[in-house]
C-alpha cells in the first residue's frame, strides 16, 4: 500500500489477551502482510474486500463522508473540486467521496495513488472507467507534485503503516501539495479495539491476509495524543483532531493564509 521501509519481517500478531495486553503499551512496529509484494491476485482482492467491509461497518468511509463538508465550503462550487487521495488501496473510499460529490452535483476531479502497483491493479478492476477518478502509482512520502496543486488531500487508514517521523514527513507532504486542507483519518490503538479486531479476523474471514492484518494494525496504531504530537511536529498545530466510534480517529487541517 505504501512505503514502509525498515520494517521488521511479519510474522503472525499475538493472542487475545497478550495483544490486549501490548496495545496498553507503546506502538509496535512491525510490518503487515500487505506491505510484502508478491501477492497472489485472488488472495488480495479478498482482503481488499474485507477491507472495504471494515470501511463501511466500521466507519473509515463515514469518517472521511463527515469530514469532508467542512473543506469543501471554501471552495467555490462553480468550478471542479480537485482532491488526492494517498494510499488508496481498493478505492473504496475514493468512490464514496465520488458518490458525495456527484450527489451534490460538484464537478470533481480525483487523483486516487498508491505505492503498490498490485494494490493499483485491484482499484482498477473495481473502478473500471469510472468519470472523475485517475489512477496512478505514487510514493505518499514524495509524491513529486509542485505546492498547492491539489485543493484537497486525504489519507485514509495508511498512517499506521509509517513509522512516526515517516507520519510526520507524511503530513508535511499532505500540508505542502494542498491549497485548502487535509484530512487523515486512521483507527487508533486500544485494548478494546485490539480485541475486537482480533475476534472479527478470526469470525468473519478466512482470508490469510486479513485474519494477521487486522489484530496487527491496531498494535502498529497511533492513539489520539500521539496523533495530535505528530500534526504539532509537522507543524500542523491548529490540526482540529477528532474521535468516532469503531475506534477512529480523524484530523481535519485547514490552510489559513
Amino acid at each position: 500500500m505504501t512505503r514502509a521501509g525498515g520494517l521488521p519481517g511479519p510474522s503472525g500478531p499475538p493472542g487475545a489477551f497478550a495483544g490486549i495486553r501490548a496495545a496498553r503499551g507503546p506502538r509496535i512496529d512491525r510490518a503487515e502482510l500487505l506491505d510484502e509484494a508478491g501477492h497472489d491476485p485472488a488472495e488480495l482482492r479478498a482482503n481488499f474486500a474485507d477491507i472495504g467491509k471494515v470501511n463501511r461497518i466500521g466507519g473509515g468511509t463515514r469518517v472521511i463522508l463527515r469530514t469532508l463538508p467542512a473543506l469543501l465550503d471554501g471552495i467555490p462550487a462553480e468550478r471542479p473540486v480537485s482532491i488526492l487521495d494517498l494510499g488508496c488501496g481498493m478505492g473504496d473510499i475514493p468512490i464514496a467521496v465520488a458518490n458525495l460529490l456527484e450527489r451534490q452535483r460538484r464537478p470533481f476531479d480525483l487523483l486516487a495513488t498508491d505505492l503498490s502497483p498490485e494494490v493499483l491493479a485491484v482499484a482498477r478492476d473495481r473502478m473500471g472507467s469510472r468519470p472523475g477518478i485517475t489512477l496512478a502509482e505514487m510514493d505518499a512520502l514524495a509524491t513529486g507534485l509542485p505546492d498547492r496543486s491539489f485543493d484537497l488531500v486525504l489519507c485514509s487508514l495508511t498512517m499506521h503503516h509509517f513509522a512516526p517521523e515517516q507520519a510526520v514527513s507524511l503530513l508535511r507532504e499532505m500540508a505542502r501539495v494542498c491549497r485548502v486542507g487535509i484530512i487523515v483519518n486512521d483507527i487508533t490503538r486500544s485494548p478494546l479495539g485490539y480485541a475486537a479486531a482480533w475476534g472479527a479476523a478470526r469470525v468473519a474471514t478466512r482470508n490469510r491476509l486479513t485474519r494477521n492484518d487486522m489484530p496487527l494494525s491496531v498494535l502498529r496504531a497511533y492513539t489520539p495524543g500521539e496523533f495530535r504530537a505528530m500534526l504539532r511536529q509537522a507543524g500542523l498545530d491548529d490540526a482540529q483532531v477528532s474521535t468516532h466510534p469503531l475506534f477512529r480517529m480523524a484530523a481535519v487541517w485547514r490552510r489559513l493564509e
